[in-house]
């Protein structure tokens, strides 16, 4: 993600219209209607925004490998995230750069994920809730894996002990932290 430390996540199309203003390449969509897909992206692309979709999310879509080829094929999103490993499977087929987004409750989550990690192969990893800077750099030494970090992280110092651990980025859709870690803008 080009060194950009916080992917903004936007709920809603108030917030989507912030993100436009800001510095940022990269963001990510959330509980968006299959409806305003095409739109949404077309106003993305406009506005030079490379943005992932969580498939999960999607209001009126299934999230199967079906749903993931119909998402490549038309809405043609610059990556998906999903928890579901025929999502990721058929994102990583079409060409498209896939996040599996993974829960770490406890140390047999933990497992899991490393085990559906190596099955899926995904280009990087989400760990929920990534305010356990230990299991962000321990899924990484374990996986390889690049990972983003995302779930109840409210603060600044939140987002640098995940970055710290090694995460390469954090999801968040706190508009406070967009505007505190945004891109200087160069000229």
């Amino acid at each position: 993600m080009n060194g950009q430390r916080i992917l903004p996540a936007v709920r809603s199309m108030k917030d989507f219209d912030k993100l436009i203003k800001m510095n940022y390449e990269y963001g990510v969509f959330l509980d968006i209607h299959v409806g305003m897909l095409k739109s949404v992206y077309a106003y993305a692309n406009e506005h030079g925004k490379k943005m992932f979709l969580h498939v999960d999310l999607i209001q009126g879509l299934k999230s199967d490998e079906y749903a993931t080829e119909f998402l490549c094929q038309l809405v043609r999103p610059y990556g998906l995230i999903s928890t579901k490993s025929s999502v990721i499977t058929k994102a990583k087929q079409k060409g498209v750069i896939a996040i599996q987004r993974t829960f770490i409750i406890d140390s047999n989550a933990f497992e899991r994920s490393v085990q559906l990690v190596e099955k899926t192969n995904p280009d990087y990893i989400e760990v929920l809730p990534g305010v356990v800077p230990k299991v962000i750099s321990k899924l990484h030494e374990r996986t390889s894996k690049k990972i983003v970090a995302g779930g109840l992280i409210e603060n600044e110092s939140e987002v640098e002990a995940a970055l710290a651990a090694g995460a390469v980025a954090v999801t968040t859709s706190n508009v406070e932290l967009w505007r505190y870690f945004a891109p200087q803008q160069t000229y």
